[in-house]
């Protein structure tokens, strides 16, 4: 292929979705399961990851763009290193999100889903699974993730659901699953209960109202106690107070009367209490704080029920029945102050607990629910990392981890929705017997009646993401997937959902397969603004990833991301970046064109009767690839795939395309043996950089290494690599460093010198405003270096634009010449003669402007410093500020002189 025929630029939009087409019609994201294939790799153990499943009505995000890329990263990495490799797709039925925007698309028709009823309105949500799944696998795709979709996997399909009745069911004759009243967090708008992560905190302003709690004995004293929420009075069962607060140690044991209600309860001491909250005494509700609930089990207390599903105030709380729990607080409120019982009301910021879905306040209320122990799952879990079979990326989070685990509590699974796995419990309407089964009730067990009605609930959409790794390879049968793929190797998620997923996919794997589930964990952060903030549509500051794709490429998004990252820590994001890594895809693209422009004019084939002799810079940039393939692949095992991608993105643009390359258009042009060795670097170097690269930005370097391959397979065997061309990048050997060669290092430390040197005189001309391009006169004095500048003249004149015939290069220079400009640099005295390439006119103006600008900084600290900001401020602040001062009076004269001379 010509260069002429490889486009100016690089039109992601045209490539992109048939590059994707072209890889999974050729089979490339699948492997093998099948020994009788040829495809099949016995001796490798396959490295597989099971992909954190969206929700199936979801628009992609960051998030998703996030974990998309790193794990195509580690996918397509461990492809090209020839280990049997799979990804496994999948999406999630997201019970409560799902079924709230299908009830809103109903509402917006006038219709309630009561008025359908069960079955009519979960046909219509399978109707919007199917309309919506295509959307966000169509936007996952589009990220470049090489999944196997012929192994795609719905949490609500036919056989994740039987692996969800079978765990429920063993947990249950096991003796781990029971149905009991406990505490939970309910949601009174969605109206069931849901799990901490789908509740979210928020700082909000509040009040702490004081009260007096009457002492029942008749003598006119009290409790001063302080609450948040004054409708809980209405459930109080208890005041407590420290054991060690003296303050009350002689009311303890004493009886107090709840206020209006008239109820008699007890006080009683508890080290939970916080004596620095309110006043130290509290009031304990049971069924309506998580706290007062463990107390009240500890204390036997009673626990008081005093809201309806919908959170208004049921018959516990007479005379408030039939108020919302707000309007009870102002009545309740306002009644306590008739009585004389309120003491006062202070302003106070709380944590409230609102609704991850629906937005309202989270009420904490004992109801009855299923639940799960997970004290002995978390015991072989926690094992499992301390012996090392598990490891946790960051390690930091382990002990995060740990803490979570030893303080583990039993898990409510059921919620009262209709659309999930329906609960396997079926109840005799005639005898009450309770029946677990793998498979539908229709006959009682014990009586024999065929009124038997199955268990409403549907269980937490965790309760089938937690099986995820195993269910999807087909467990609980013995399929092939499971026998081979399982374990799995990485689960590659957001710290955020360490607990309520990657933690209980662990106590699953365990208790369920006997085997770990995978070995590693790499949790990557939060996408923040390019201010580090989160991004949320109130604060305008969210960015869409495929408005980004749309105008940037996927590329760059996907480097963005990558090299941008570390495990744990949040990543700041801004499109200005993701502009930046678009022009390096554009730039790599220029170099390839380059490339072929080059080899395009050079021999095929070496002239034979000639050795060939490789440069300083072919032996430069050899050796420096050879490090970098070193560096990378070291950094990939120890999962610092961020400064990987830094590491292979400096030396493209800066050692590859910015000095290699201007090199190779002088090498090139000597003909001969040079310059096919030069355009046989050309190829072999830039198709390692491909392959380097291609896990972080897949497409372009695909496009990129078809043109170069067929290009150089039409120009010579010669230039092959060493393992010979393969069908495909995506498949093609990930670079293995060759051994170093006894003067590697002398040339690399060489071309360090020179490339010092040019820099400096770089600097000097831009400083100067010396024309681009112009050839000017130069002097350097190289001490020991000497040689190695005068046997490289010619690398140093063509890259600094010395005028080769006026280049003299010496030992020692004993007497300046008159005119010349100065610097020096890695022990090299530099002295350039520019004084008539210079616009003196323009030169004046400049140093005139630098000048104006350093007296403006002078006169403003001089004035600062004579304030008495010099008396009050940190004595080290004052000292920085006065060499400051020192440096701009040093700059000044420099500049003075440098008019002078002029």
């Amino acid at each position: 292929m010509s260069h002429k025929e490889f486009p100016k630029t690089y039109d992601f939009a045209a490539t992109e979705e048939s590059l994707y087409q072209w890889w999974w019609d050729k089979g490339y994201f699948k492997p093998s399961n099948d020994p009788a294939k040829a495809d099949f790799d016995p001796d490798h153990k396959p490295y597989v990851i099971s992909i954190p499943p969206p929700n199936v009505t979801g628009e992609l995000h960051l998030g998703h763009a996030m974990f998309v890329s790193m794990e195509d990263l580690m996918i397509r990495y461990h492809r090209m290193k020839g280990i049997p490799t799979l990804w496994v797709p999948g999406t999630d039925h997201a019970g409560i999100a799902t079924q709230m925007v299908v009830e809103r698309s109903l509402n917006a028709a006038g219709i309630k889903r009561e008025d359908l009823g069960r079955e009519k309105f979960i046909e219509k949500t399978w109707e919007w699974k199917k309309q919506y799944h295509d959307r966000i696998v169509t936007q996952i795709r589009r990220l470049g993730a090489s999944c196997d979709w012929d192994r795609e996997r719905f949490t609500l399909d036919e056989g994740l659901s039987k692996a969800v009745r079978e765990v429920f069911v063993k947990l249950y004759e096991d003796g781990l699953m029971y149905r009991g009243p406990r505490i939970v967090n309910w949601s009174p708008k969605l109206q069931t209960a849901v799990s901490d992560l789908e509740v979210e905190y928020s700082e909000e302003s509040g009040f702490l109202y004081y009260f007096k709690y009457m002492l029942a004995d008749g003598s006119g004293e009290f409790l001063s106690v302080a609450t948040t929420r004054p409708e809980t009075i209405l459930g109080d069962t208890a005041v407590a107070v420290h054991p060690e607060d003296d303050r009350f140690k002689k009311y303890v044991g004493k009886m107090v009367v709840v206020p209006i209600i008239g109820r008699v309860i007890p006080i009683i001491t508890d080290e939970y209490v916080d004596r620095e909250f309110g006043t130290g005494a509290v009031k304990i509700t049971p069924a309506h704080d998580p706290n007062d609930y463990r107390i009240g089990l500890t204390h036997n207390l009673p626990s008081i029920n005093i809201l309806t599903k919908d959170a208004k105030i049921n018959e516990a709380g007479a005379p408030y029945t039939g108020l919302d729990r707000f309007e009870c607080r102002k009545k309740l409120w306002a009644d306590m102050k008739d009585a004389g019982l309120v003491i006062k009301e202070e302003a106070y910021k709380m944590n409230v607990p609102r609704s991850q879905r629906s937005g309202e306040i989270i009420e904490p209320m004992v109801s009855t629910q299923w639940f799960a122990r997970m004290k002995p799952l978390a015991d072989m879990a926690l094992e499992a990392v301390r012996d090392g079979r598990i490891t946790i990326i960051p390690e930091h989070f382990t002990k995060v981890y740990y803490n979570w685990l030893e303080n583990i509590q039993d898990w409510c699974v059921s919620r009262q929705l209709w659309w999930g796995h329906r609960i396997p419990v079926w109840y005799c309407q005639d005898c009450g017997e309770m029946m677990v089964s793998r498979t539908d009730i229709e006959i009682c067990t014990k009586c024999g009646s065929k009124n038997v009605e199955q268990d409403p609930d549907v269980l937490d959409t965790w309760f089938s993401s937690w099986l995820w790794p195993f269910s999807t390879l087909g467990w609980p049968e013995k399929t092939a997937d499971y026998e081979y793929f399982y374990p799995t190797t990485m689960m590659e998620t957001g710290y955020d959902i360490l607990f309520f997923w990657v933690a209980r996919m662990i106590m699953s794997g365990m208790y369920f397969t006997g085997k770990i589930p995978f070995s590693q964990i790499y949790l990557h952060g939060l996408v923040r603004d390019e201010h580090g903030k989160k991004m949320s549509k109130t604060k305008g500051n969210v960015v869409d990833p495929l408005t980004v794709m749309d105008e940037l490429g996927t590329d760059a998004l996907r480097f963005t991301l990558l090299v941008g990252s570390t495990a744990g820590n949040d990543t700041n994001l801004s499109v200005k970046k993701v502009e930046a890594n678009r022009n390096f895809a554009n730039k790599l693209w220029n170099a390839a064109r380059f490339v072929l422009g080059c080899i395009e004019k050079t021999p095929s084939e070496p002239d034979r009767s000639e050795p060939i002799q490789p440069t300083l810079a072919d032996t430069w940039i050899w050796a420096r690839l050879q490090y970098l393939i070193t560096d990378v692949e070291r950094l990939f095992e120890s999962h610092q795939y961020g400064e990987a991608g830094r590491q292979i993105y400096d030396y493209i643009w800066s050692e590859f395309a910015d000095w290699y390359l201007e090199i190779a258009k002088n090498q090139t042009a000597q003909g001969g043996n040079i310059a096919f060795n030069t355009s046989r670097i050309l190829v072999r170097v830039l198709d390692t950089c491909l392959r380097l690269l291609h896990p972080f930005t897949p497409f372009v370097t695909e496009a990129i290494w078809q043109k170069l391959k067929e290009a150089a397979i039409d120009l010579s065997d010669a230039y092959a690599p060493a393992g010979g061309w393969e069908d495909a990048l995506i498949i093609a050997h990930w670079p293995v460093a060759e051994e170093k060669q006894s003067g590697d290092d002398q040339a690399i430390a060489d071309m360090l010198q020179l490339q010092d040197v040019i820099r400096a005189i770089r600097n000097i001309r831009t400083e100067k405003n010396v024309k681009p391009g112009k050839q000017i006169p130069a002097i350097i004095a190289a001490a020991e270096k000497a040689d190695l500048f005068r046997k490289y003249a010619n690398i140093l004149s063509s890259l600094a634009h010395l005028d080769q015939e006026k280049l003299q290069i010496v030992d020692q220079l004993k007497e300046i010449p008159a005119g010349v400009v100065t610097t020096a640099t890695s022990g090299c005295g530099i002295y350039l003669e520019i004084a008539d390439t210079i616009d003196k006119t323009a030169e004046l103006a400049r140093l005139q402007s630098e000048l104006n600008e350093t007296q403006s900084q002078i006169e403003r600290l001089e004035k600062l410093l004579n304030s008495p900001f010099a008396e009050k401020a940190p004595a080290q602040v004052v000292a920085n500020e006065r060499e400051k001062l020192e440096k701009y009076i040093s700059t000044a004269e420099n500049l003075k002189n440098q008019i002078a001379g002029m």
